[in-house]
């Protein structure tokens, strides 16, 4: 169980090590080494998902460890509420970055082994603070400098991270 202490409530993680165990084991290294801590959702898209992990207030991006491997053929699904690894267009470039996915999103879902048909790997569900995701997937967004979009207009922060 993670627990995402967040300047708008806690958000309680159950991931799923036995379906995404490269998946979990990565996060959960980057959540016991305090990288989320004072993170941002960076990315907040209403009806889409909330994106975290990657940036300090300002957008100031955070070094990350070398990619994982993209889990995404695990069968599990990009629903409402399910927390998957945000990546490049190159299937396995997921590092620290994730998303919750705040409307039912199977087209990100896993097709084939190919570069278009990958998806994103889900690795964890919320199963407590719903409330809270909503409240964050409602904030005012705006572009930041020329590079970045949907923004929050004032910061979502993630204050620390427990993992229990």
């Amino acid at each position: 169980m993670i627990t995402l202490h967040t300047n708008f409530g806690d958000i309680k993680l159950d991931l799923n090590e036995e379906k995404a165990p490269k998946t979990v084991a990565n996060f959960i290294k980057y959540a016991e080494s305090g990288h989320y801590d004072n993170t941002i959702f960076h990315r907040v898209i209403d009806g889409f998902m909330v994106q975290g992990g990657g940036f300090a207030s300002g957008m100031e991006e955070k070094d990350t460890n070398k990619p994982v491997k993209n889990e995404a053929n695990n069968g599990l699904s990009n629903k409402k509420y399910s927390v998957a690894m945000a990546r490049t267009m190159e299937p396995h470039s997921a590092s620290a970055q994730f998303f919750i996915n705040v409307g039912d999103n199977k087209f990100l879902d896993f097709k084939s082994e190919t570069t278009d048909g990958w998806g994103y790997c889900v690795f964890g569900e919320v199963v407590e603070g719903t409330e809270v995701v909503d409240k964050i997937k409602n904030v005012a967004t705006g572009n930041f400098g020329f590079v970045h979009q949907d923004v929050p207009l004032e910061d979502v922060v993630i204050e620390s991270v427990t993992v229990a």
